[in-house]
């Protein structure tokens, strides 16, 4: 009790009402601690649109009592910090109980406008699910998550949020010696697919009947009525996971490492870490070193997802009841995927629907762009520029065979010559962003965050916020990545 009084003495009041409703759910699902203090923290970066979204004061990060309490070494008034346990399949390998290693719930906060966001720290030290690990994350991962989540957000993309990131000088082992930081999450909930398979695996399953009644009640509400809750639970994680994989195509995004407690049950982005935009167009291409069976590759991203939900639906089964309802709720996804994709990958060419005439084209121009390797990014961009009034030339200089590429320009003035919609420049600029988080430029603002010099993440940041204007001020972020990009590796450390 004595020392719960001087934690509250200490803590630092964000002004934000928090509540706990994960924290309901009861000790089988987590365990109770205090995020683990480092040493002398300082800021490295900050996403004021994510706090304005939090309703936190534009200058709520400016006193040493909020430094500490973002970095874990101060309680935040109202938290009540636990780590969740989950399980999971990890490179299709069952890989049993795991857990928040490195990462703290703190709870939930209400902003005064908006839903509830759960808070939570990646990198606060060891927990009861950290293994062999350290509870550590370090500077360079930090960064890149922190830069990457508030970029798919401004892009459109389901995903978590970044708060802020703090680091300290305290080291961290991990290919070699780095140092510490702790990043601040948003998200309605962390809740993952390996939660579910947890309790399922193990037996439990009057709390796998709790967490999916928790997670309807709070996030799915419609399926209370539905004839089988948990089957309705299931055709909407399906329907949205399908919708998230179809965003990540189109825009050339690589997870790397789609474990299932990686894959996020409202259908968000989660877990960035060997991650990767890709530079120059290839199906089979894999951002992972650590993937050496290549299964978490480009291509493979859509079939995976459809695995994970395969293991969900194992997972749910026993509150289902009957396989074929299972089945029955993840059958749609075989049509909602290539729907949503065709839809996206029309309006990077200026159409507001797909059609056949639009897949043709958006499957030869993909065809001809993995023969030689086009840079993905830049392509779709000058393509949107293009329909905008810019010379095809600027198309046709990133091609070697220039007939060929003349040759798919041809047919896109046939078939927008046929009578039916035509292009829309604005459409496509909407949806060829100008900039994107390629791995050179994370690599470039890291190594001047290790010499405490945070100017590049910050000005990172506001471009990626803006990501479908052009930033003449930094056209070179717009531009091919250097030679030396091309030897960059990220593992499952990063």
């Amino acid at each position: 009790m004595q020392e719960e009084a001087q934690l509250a003495n200490q803590a630092f009041d964000t002004g934000l009402p928090w509540h706990n409703r994960f924290a309901g759910l009861g000790p089988a699902f987590y365990t109770r601690l205090q995020p683990v203090a480092v040493r002398e923290p300082y800021w490295v970066a900050r996403s004021q649109s994510m706090a304005r979204e939090l309703g936190l004061e534009e200058d709520w990060w400016r006193t040493q009592e909020a430094l500490e309490a973002f970095s874990g070494n101060r309680p935040l008034a109202g938290s009540q910090p636990l780590a969740s346990v989950y399980s999971g399949h990890q490179f299709g390998v069952w890989a049993g109980q795991l857990g928040d290693g490195r990462a703290v719930l703190l709870g939930e906060v209400t902003p005064p406008q908006g839903p509830s966001l759960e808070l939570q720290f990646k990198g606060s030290g060891m927990t009861p699910y950290s293994r062999m690990g350290d509870g550590r994350a370090v500077l360079r991962s930090s960064i890149r998550e922190f830069l990457c989540s508030e970029a798919m957000h401004a892009l459109r993309i389901p995903t978590t949020r970044a708060l802020c990131v703090t680091g300290s000088d305290q080291p961290v082992r991990r290919e070699t010696i780095e140092t510490a930081a702790v990043v601040t999450r948003a998200a309605p909930s962390f809740i993952r697919f390996g939660h579910f398979e947890h309790f399922s695996h193990t037996g439990q399953h009057e709390e796998l009947k709790k967490l999916t009644g928790y997670v309807i009640d709070n996030f799915y509400p419609a399926c209370r009525d539905a004839a089988n809750p948990p089957a309705a639970l299931l055709a909407e994680v399906t329907s949205r996971t399908a919708s998230l994989m179809a965003a990540w195509q189109a825009i050339g995004f690589c997870h790397g490492v789609m474990n299932t407690d990686n894959m996020s049950i409202l259908g968000l982005t989660i877990d960035y870490g060997p991650f990767q935009f890709m530079d120059g167009f290839d199906p089979n291409h894999i951002s992972n070193h650590s993937d050496t069976s290549g299964r978490y590759a480009y291509k493979q991203q859509p079939q995976v997802a459809y695995w994970n939900l395969f293991a969900l639906a194992q997972a749910l089964l026993p509150l289902i009841g009957e396989p074929d309802d299972a089945m029955a709720a993840l059958e749609p996804y075989k049509a909602l995927f290539p729907a949503e994709l065709d839809r996206r990958m029309a309006a990077k060419l200026g159409f507001a629907q797909a059609s056949d005439g639009t897949r043709a084209l958006t499957a030869d121009i993909l065809a001809l762009m993995a023969g030689e390797r086009t840079d993905y990014p830049i392509f779709w961009r000058r393509w949107a520029e293009h329909l905008a009034g810019a010379s095809a030339d600027t198309l046709r200089d990133l091609f070697v065979d220039r007939a060929a590429a003349d040759r798919w320009l041809q047919r896109f003035q046939e078939h927008s010559a046929q009578g039916g919609p035509q292009p829309e420049a604005g459409l496509a600029l909407e949806n060829n962003p100008s900039v994107v988080l390629r791995n050179h430029l994370a690599e470039q603002a890291i190594a001047l965050a290790n010499q405490k010099d945070f100017s590049m993440v910050e000005q990172l940041l506001a471009v990626l916020e803006n990501p479908f204007k052009d930033h003449p001020e930094h056209a070179a972020w717009a531009g091919f990545p250097p030679d030396w990009a091309s030897s960059i590796q990220i593992s499952c450390s990063s």
